[in-house]
């Protein structure tokens, strides 16, 4: 079983020291205080750590069970997804008019996070559920919200995300799925989707499709797709269940990991719905889901990290394997070996700077809603569409790695299912897959991030970095890591440079950079997160010595002296040009076949 245990200090020095929400806007709106975010949180982590990690290995062994168009889900899952729910956990983030308990949207983040440590298959359920919640609230009319929202925050419903089909996944704009409105406002949809992620099952009441269609005569392409709420059994208008839709689950498939998580094939046929936002608009309402998906997954990649380090931490300590020079015993602990320690620290560093850097994009979210002012609204709207694509890949493609490092440290035992840890690669091995590929989360930051507005989303990520150095840079203690992050924040501003001066028209050349651009941005970005706390680290330790704080100095140091380094090999490869995979002709990939 693997080993887990919620980081509460370190959730404690994110919200007081790094996002300083002592007497914020954010909590004082709310009447609440750190420490009664941290108290929920407490109650969280008993719920994850008791219910859901103990069902982890039982949904991995068991899956979900396709019975003519009905899942079940494994034993304990609904028993444990009326816990979930009842506790309000669903609603955590949703407005108390709708039922929900409308904490912060980094309350949010950390309950993901620590679902996702525990049973990322069970996270599933809700976490699709909330990003349904945040589309329908943000795009639907009033009586879908009164009917739907209640039910949906509640955990009696779940939702759903509708985009992928047979023909189609990344280009939507060749769904063929058809929307034929009827004289009720109502439409019949029919088509099939595939690769649903929880969309049968007997964890709730109803499920609520959120499905992307086109109505007859709509525009060709992307342009005329629309977004309609399709649910599997309508409700009334006081929203009793009343028939049966002509929604069906067609089959579920079987996958290497998340197999506690039904992915289905779904059948429409004249299946009633409702418009969701505007006609021949549907990926505007839409990318609200799709966004928030895209951070819940890079969220699901800490999870998995988290434990797969703690369990390697638990186990080197454990296991007895050879032993120091001068050590009198048989053998020692195997955390006393430096690739074990080093691999170790570059978890560790590697998910507490990513943490990071998540919850600053949780926290300009809390900053637009608190509605500060227009300026820094807009500002924080910026980051959000920066960091979104940069947090999906890095902590996903991160995930990967570490889960993998988990399981070398383990050996043998790692390999085979006693512990766990191929489980944690098994399921981590999805992350940089759905919910947009890693390749095109890289896509979207080099083609529309890279040039909206002219760059300015990327300069003014930038110039707070710049504005940092700035006021930073007579600060004697932390000049000698301004130092260690300057060669590989140069890799990225030249990087950036010589990407702008590519002709626009020259596609292939700008996207043969966008994969190595991301993972160089993504570097840089989390190393500037640990000069941040290191900057606080060193004002928290010049009156007394705290482990905690002398720890993430020593460790932000490891990070920047070994970790961020690899921004030189993203820099050359970019420099160095595509012309060698553009121009290599594609009868060369047979020559000796």
């Amino acid at each position: 079983m693997q080993v887990y245990k919620t980081p509460i200090r370190e959730y404690k020095f994110l919200l007081e020291d790094f996002l300083k929400l002592n007497n914020n806007k954010i909590l004082t709106d709310r009447s609440l205080e750190i420490d009664d975010l941290l108290m929920i949180l407490e109650e969280a982590s008993k719920m994850c750590e008791e219910t859901l990690l103990p069902l982890n290995t039982v949904g991995d062994n068991e899956g979900c069970i396709f019975d003519n168009g009905k899942v079940i889900a494994p034993k304990g899952f609904k028993e444990a997804y009326k816990v979930f729910s009842e506790n309000g956990w669903q609603g955590i983030k949703v407005k108390e008019k709708y039922g929900g308990q409308n904490l912060p949207y980094i309350m949010n983040m950390f309950l993901d996070e620590m679902v996702s440590s525990t049973n990322m298959s069970f996270g599933l359920y809700p976490g699709l559920t909330a990003n349904a919640i945040d589309a329908i609230e943000k795009s639907a009319t009033d009586e879908l919200k009164q009917i739907y929202l209640p039910h949906l925050t509640s955990g009696k419903w779940t939702g759903t995300m509708n985009l992928t089909e047979p023909q189609c996944g990344t280009d939507l704009g060749l769904s063929k799925t058809m929307a034929t409105p009827n004289d009720d406002g109502s439409y019949n949809i029919t088509g099939t989707k595939i690769f649903i992620t929880c969309g049968e099952h007997d964890l709730s009441e109803n499920v609520i499709h959120l499905v992307l269609a086109r109505t007859p005569n709509a525009p060709a392409g992307i342009k005329g797709i629309s977004l309609f709420l399709v649910p599997k059994i309508l409700p009334r208008k006081d929203g009793t269940l009343d028939k049966e839709n002509n929604v069906k689950c067609g089959s579920i498939e079987k996958k290497m990991g998340i197999k506690a998580s039904p992915t289905c094939v779904m059948h429409y046929e004249d299946a009633k719905g409702w418009l969701v936002g505007d006609l021949n608009k549907g990926m505007k309402a839409m990318f609200i889901m799709m966004n928030g998906a895209r951070l819940f997954v890079g969220i699901q990649g800490i999870g998995l990290s988290e434990t797969a380090f703690q369990s390697a931490l638990h186990y080197s300590k454990e296991r007895v394997q050879g032993k120091l020079p001068d050590s009198e015993n048989v053998a020692d602990p195997i955390i006393v070996h430096p690739e074990i320690r080093k691999n170790l620290m570059f978890m560790k560093s590697m998910n507490d700077g990513i943490r990071g850097l998540m919850l600053k994009a949780g926290h300009a979210f809390d900053i637009i809603e608190s509605d500060q002012n227009e300026e820094l609204t807009k500002s924080s709207d910026n980051l959000i569409a920066l960091l979104t694509p940069i947090l999906k890949s890095f902590a996903t493609d991160k995930s990967m790695e570490i889960t993998n490092q988990a399981l070398q440290i383990y050996g043998g035992h790692g390999y085979i299912t006693d512990h766990g840890m191929e489980q944690l690669v098994r399921d981590a091995r999805i992350t940089p897959i759905y919910e947009g590929t890693n390749g095109i989360q890289a896509l979207d930051l080099i083609g529309r991030k890279f040039n909206i507005h002219n760059g300015l989303i990327i300069n003014q990520y930038l110039d707070e970095i710049n504005k940092f150095l700035e006021d930073n840079k007579d600060d004697k203690k932390l000049n000698k890591f301004i130092k260690l992050f300057n060669p590989s924040y140069n890799d990225l501003k030249e990087s950036i440079k010589f990407i702008k001066e590519i002709p626009l028209n020259s596609t292939q050349e700008i996207n043969s950079h966008a994969v190595d651009l991301l993972n160089l941005f993504a570097l840089v970005a989390v190393g500037f997160t640990w000069l941040e706390f290191i900057h606080v680290s060193i004002t928290k330790t010049e009156d007394q010595d705290d482990d905690f704080y002398l720890a993430k100095i020593q460790l932000g140091e490891f990070y920047l002296t070994k970790v961020i380094l690899e921004t030189q090999k993203f820099k050359n490869n970019i420099i160095s040009s595509g012309k060698l995979y553009n121009e290599f002709q594609d009868k060369y990939f047979e020559v000796g076949i």
